[in-house]
């Protein structure tokens, strides 16, 4: 199954930012699967409980912590 998200990230002024991921086939250190947004820039670490854990997909980078997880997948 391709599992997909919705990671909401709490913007500073107004609406939330919603990002799409999707499963890279792939798994992180803690042996879940990755998902990144189509972009390849928006990495994250999701278990099958929802939790999250921000991959940096480039040096320097400081990724946030989403405030909600969403499944797009039944």
């Amino acid at each position: 199954m391709n599992q997909s998200y919705e990671l909401v990230f709490q913007a500073p002024a107004g609406e939330d930012d919603v990002v799409i991921v999707r499963s890279t086939g792939r798994s992180g250190a803690g042996g879940y699967p990755i998902y990144q947004d189509e972009t390849g820039i928006v990495r994250a670490e999701i278990s099958d409980r929802g939790e999250v854990r921000m991959l940096a997909s480039g040096g320097h980078q400081v990724p946030g912590t989403p405030v909600k997880v969403r499944s797009l997948s039944s």
